[in-house]
């Protein structure tokens, strides 16, 4: 069976998750070569897969030697194999497999996997985003906070929610756990592509916090900041950003 673009990404990152929770229920890695060792699975697997199911597309991985021929394709598959390896070696919930697919530097396509939660969240599949709350909730990062994030959460009479991995974060804003997902801490593309790809299939707001697009498979792959929220907040978010800079 052929599986369109967005269904292979969400078959995959659902396996890849599978796989990294086998691998530390094996109980044979101590926390720091559990990380490693998890990475190197699931990268290995979603690599091989995507070259055989589609060997005439690019492919950008955190774990994988960037192959700058990637910048002459238009469709560039974007992986990350273990968003938050801090939180998958500690047994926590909050880390992700992300797999997306960018077409001229759109996100397009993407599977964010929460395999902690049993939960895929994919582009093709949009589900019904919970309402806001009158107190809006934003998610920052629970080890470091950006002080942007905490000036804008403070002018905007925010809950500051402290979550894990990227991937976590950006979910939690669709699955009506915040409603907010500002960032200011420096990632790469493969942090953000799958989460932006899903987070814009169910009508949210994704960008920097400028306000421009979110371009992918560049030469550089550093993406320096994000911002994911519901729609009818954007503007006001954008706003108290520029404010805070």
């Amino acid at each position: 069976m052929t599986m369109t673009d967005a269904e292979l990404a969400a078959h995959l990152a659902e396996v890849a998750g599978n796989l990294l929770i086998e691998v530390r229920k094996s109980g044979m890695l101590s926390l720091k070569a559990l990380g490693k060792a998890g990475d190197a699975t699931a990268n290995q697997f979603l690599c091989h897969a995507l070259r055989e199911q589609r060997p005439d597309d690019a492919l950008l991985s955190e774990e994988e030697k960037d192959n700058p021929a990637r910048l002459a394709a238009s469709r560039c598959w974007i992986v990350d194999p273990v968003d938050g390896t801090r939180e998958y070696g500690e047994a926590r919930t909050d880390w992700a497999v992300h797999v997306a697919l960018a077409v001229d530097g759109v996100p397009t396509t993407g599977a964010v996997a929460l395999p902690g939660q049993g939960i895929v969240l994919r582009s093709d599949q949009p589900v019904a985003v919970p309402p806001a709350p009158k107190k809006l909730r934003m998610v920052v990062s629970r080890t470091r906070p950006a002080p942007e994030a905490q000036a804008v959460a403070a002018s905007l009479s925010a809950e500051l929610v402290p979550m894990g991995s990227a991937g976590a974060k950006a979910m939690a804003v669709i699955l009506g756990q915040a409603d907010i997902y500002l960032h200011t801490g420096g990632q790469f593309e493969w942090d953000s592509c799958a989460p932006a790809a899903v987070a814009l299939a169910h009508g949210l707001h994704a960008s920097r916090i400028d306000g421009s697009p979110l371009v992918y498979n560049q030469a550089d792959t550093y993406m320096p900041d994000l911002l994911i929220c519901r729609k009818e907040h954007a503007d006001r978010v954008l706003a108290r950003i520029a404010g805070a800079g």
